[in-house]
């Protein structure tokens, strides 16, 4: 089972990439913004994936990089829901 597993990581992991970079793609051509539920979600599962990769093809550094991607998703997330709940208007810097 654990081949299985290992066998299908490559996958999980380009589909993470695809993930991450379409949420860079659509906050740098100002199609969502960093409150968007969307944006975070694309972030947040895009890592996860990558992490679950790693667990098969280590790399201390990208390991890191994805525990640290995964919290400012969350983070992010957690935010967004809660602006929305607010009602406010979104007020850009």
């Amino acid at each position: 089972m654990h081949s299985l597993f290992e066998e299908f990581s490559n996958h999980v992991g380009i589909v993470g990439v695809i993930l991450t970079l379409m949420a860079f793609y659509l906050i740098n051509m100002n199609k969502v913004t960093s409150k968007s539920l969307s944006y975070q979600w694309l972030n947040l599962v895009g890592s996860i994936l990558l992490l679950y990769s790693l667990i098969f093809h280590w790399n201390l550094a990208s390991v890191l990089i994805e525990i640290a991607w995964i919290s400012i998703s969350l983070l992010g997330l957690y935010r967004a829901l809660k602006f929305r709940s607010s009602g406010k208007e979104e007020v850009t810097a």
